[in-house]
């Protein structure tokens, strides 16, 4: 991977915390309970009470797992979308194979940790 490359999954990365601190965010003012979003180079990790979302990076390659046992992989792809390998896969709950933009990626984990 070049610097180019591992410089923008970088600024995704950062991105992506971005749009999960700001839904969460959103998402508390309208209840009881309030996310924490800890951004490390290689990981996020979302805490609401006991609900959990811990994510790694590795260049493009995103890995995620939940407090239940759920977890998958997704990458960022140079347009700034998550996007599953396996097109038959329904990889998180993304709702529908293939790529999706970052912020409905982070408002849908937003919604799950704060039902």
């Amino acid at each position: 991977m070049s610097d180019s490359e591992e410089q923008l999954y970088a600024e995704l990365w950062v991105s992506l915390a971005s749009l999960l601190r700001s839904y969460t965010a959103v998402r508390g003012l309208s209840g009881r309970q309030q996310a924490t979003v800890e951004l490390g180079e290689e990981r996020i990790l979302v805490r609401c009470g006991e609900d959990w979302l811990d994510l790694h990076r590795a260049g493009a390659e995103v890995n995620w797992r939940r407090e239940d046992g759920r977890a998958g992989m997704l990458e960022f792809t140079e347009a700034g979308r998550l996007g599953s390998r396996d097109p038959r896969s329904q990889n998180r709950d993304l709702g529908h194979p293939g790529e999706e933009e970052m912020d409905m990626a982070a408002e849908a984990w937003a919604r799950e940790l704060m039902q």
